[in-house]
């Protein structure tokens, strides 16, 4: 039951980008279009899968250990700099066409502080290493169904007719804080 409520708290009701604010930059930036967005969702998700597993390990295995968990930031923002390094290489391999329209954003990723804050709210949480995966997960997904829903609004605002000045970035922001206020009527679901 436990492991329900954390799916279903980090996707729905605390979702990283809806309602914690962060991983706002991809959010903005790779949601124009809907297969992009999927395929920054599904790097986002295994970024922040393996970054976790791994500061998890760092933490309880090196930082605690040696006392040095005031490292902790600098090691896990390596750490997930790494990862997003084999993203890319792998990407680049697999799939051209998404490593060019992911672009610059790819590389983002890097900064991206919802893979931080991930990493970080599972030690604060003190979750075992199976419910940090989980979690971690969890988080994954509610950041590609907020960038997937997202990018299919700003697909469908691309072809209405609106005033000159509401047209791209203003109709996009507006459209993000209607989403996250519509996701705070999970508030209370669990």
């Amino acid at each position: 039951m436990d492991y329900l409520i954390i799916i279903i708290s980090a996707i729905f009701i605390n979702n990283i980008v809806l309602a914690k604010f962060l991983g706002i930059c991809p959010f903005l930036g790779v949601s124009k279009n809907t297969s992009i967005a999927v395929g920054m969702g599904a790097a986002v998700i295994f970024v922040m899968t393996i970054a976790t597993i791994i500061t998890y390990l760092v933490q309880h295995y090196l930082l605690m250990p040696f006392n040095i968990g005031y490292m902790q930031t600098v090691t896990y923002i390596l750490v997930i700099a790494f990862l997003v390094q084999v993203v890319e290489i792998i990407m680049k391999k697999v799939s051209p066409e998404l490593y060019q329209a992911l672009g610059v954003y790819l590389p983002l990723i890097t900064t991206n502080c919802a893979i931080l804050g991930v990493a970080i709210l599972v030690i604060q949480q003190d979750f075992n290493l199976i419910k940090s995966v989980v979690f971690a997960v969890a988080n994954g997904l509610g950041f590609m169904l907020a960038i997937i829903i997202f990018s299919s609004l700003r697909e469908q605002l691309d072809t209405a007719d609106l005033p000159e000045y509401m047209q791209g970035v203003p109709a996009a922001l507006i459209t993000a804080s209607i989403l996250s206020m519509a996701f705070m009527g999970f508030a209370g679901l669990v």
